[in-house]
């Protein structure tokens, strides 16, 4: 790997930038809340397209409402080398989470732009739209967009196509948003874990080895309802003893088969609810996670064999119905390289994790090489008023990104 360039991230400028972002939809506790397509969303784009052509960069929006910023490189019609996130929040939030990594890959381009610099490949910077809520621009990105109306916008049912027409996106060419190796030749997202690993390790960078695939089921248990005091023990047909027998035996797939999966039932609905009934049906939600799609096919044979053997002891039935299924996406073992050996070079401790939560990411590298960054929360905390990552760990995590794409835009070079 060779010697790092002496150029570095301004990082008072960029922590600045993260703070300016947040007063646009900033909330009387300190949170931000700047759903995509609402007003603040909308200001927020623009504010983001100014620092865009203030580094350098041109700037588009494609049919899918993606905000593109570019910054030429030497070699006409090469592939980009591209970075970035999204900048829309969950009803309540922080101000890091998606928004660190656009605004340092912003921060990149400004460095090489003050310095006169350009590389091989061209730099891209996207923001990717609606994010927290249905992926959909990532999504149009990697070519997987679905009927509109699976794409809900506003909490007040505006359609998607008027949401895409109010930021520049236009529904009937969201074919035209799909790209391919060809045009994006490799993608690095910096965003922050969002977990608590790398602050329990006392470690500064994360080398992400792959976003997780994911299921969700919707599981109904049917019973008998009947009279809590009259109907004999023996003659019970549960389905709450059954459901809670199933709860526990979705936690001990999570915790006693090998591997390094999560399984989670965090939605219960008893009926009839009330005191002195017998539950008659439940309604639970399991979420499963894992690096390994095939592991993650043998944790889901497995619940169905425990929750067939439950309903046979308690004299119950149950449905189960696949609600959501996202593949895992793995990073490339190249990028993953260039970023460990960049982290050694800047004296950054790193740990290599996978990435529990969705990220713009995990859909681009369906289409092109992909890796990640992580830089540690603070408690593990995200989505929430609370999250915070430090001035210092921002601009490590900056200086990784900028050293990464200095790196990859030689490897891309001799390939």
């Amino acid at each position: 790997m060779p010697v790092l360039s002496t150029l570095t991230v301004n990082g008072d400028r960029l922590n600045r930038t993260l703070f300016q972002l947040a007063e646009i939809g900033k909330l009387p506790d300190g949170g931000v809340s700047r759903v995509a397509f609402t007003t603040d969303d909308l200001l927020a784009r623009q504010q983001v397209k100014a620092w865009m052509v203030q580094a350098g960069m041109t700037v588009r929006i494609d049919a899918a409402g993606n905000i593109i910023g570019s910054y030429a490189g030497k070699n006409d019609g090469a592939a980009a080398l591209a970075t970035g996130s999204h900048i829309d929040t969950v009803p309540v939030a922080g101000r890091y989470d998606g928004c660190l990594g656009v605004l340092a890959g912003i921060e990149v381009v400004q460095v090489l732009h003050e310095s006169n610099l350009r590389l091989d490949h061209p730099i891209e910077v996207i923001v990717f739209t609606d994010e927290e809520r249905s992926v959909l621009g990532c999504k149009a990105m990697a070519g997987e967009v679905r009927e509109p109306s699976e794409y809900y916008a506003r909490l007040d049912g505006t359609p998607i196509q008027a949401c895409l027409e109010k930021i520049g996106g236009d529904w009937s060419a969201i074919a035209t948003a799909k790209r391919d190796r060809s045009d994006v030749a490799a993608f690095v997202e910096l965003h922050v874990e969002q977990g608590g690993l790398l602050e329990h390790q006392g470690i500064p960078i994360g080398v992400v080895d792959g976003i997780v695939g994911q299921y969700r089921f919707a599981v109904n248990v049917m019973g008998r309802m009947n009279h809590a005091g009259t109907t004999p023990m023996h003659m019970r047909k549960d389905a709450l003893v059954a459901a809670a027998q199933m709860v526990l035996a979705v936690n001990k797939i999570g915790v006693e088969i090998p591997g390094e999966q999560v399984a989670t039932v965090g939605y219960l609905h008893v009926s009839p609810n009330a005191t002195n009934t017998v539950p008659g049906a439940v309604d639970f939600r399991i979420d499963l996670r894992d690096l390994s799609q095939s592991h993650l096919e043998l944790l889901v044979s497995r619940m169905k064999d425990e929750f067939a053997a439950i309903a046979a002891a308690t004299n119950t039935h149950f449905t189960l119905r696949e609600t959501l299924h996202i593949l895992p996406t793995l990073s490339a073992p190249h990028i993953k390289d260039v970023i460990k050996h960049v982290s050694e070079q800047l004296d950054l401790p790193y740990s290599y994790l996978p990435s529990r939560a969705g990220h713009d990411a995990q859909e681009i590298g369906r289409f092109t090489d992909m890796g990640m960054i992580f830089v540690p929360s603070q408690g593990g905390i995200s989505h929430s008023v609370d999250e915070y990552t430090t001035p210092e760990e921002c601009t490590q995590g900056a200086n990784v990104l900028l050293n990464t794409f200095l790196q990859l835009d030689k490897i891309y070079a001799i390939e």
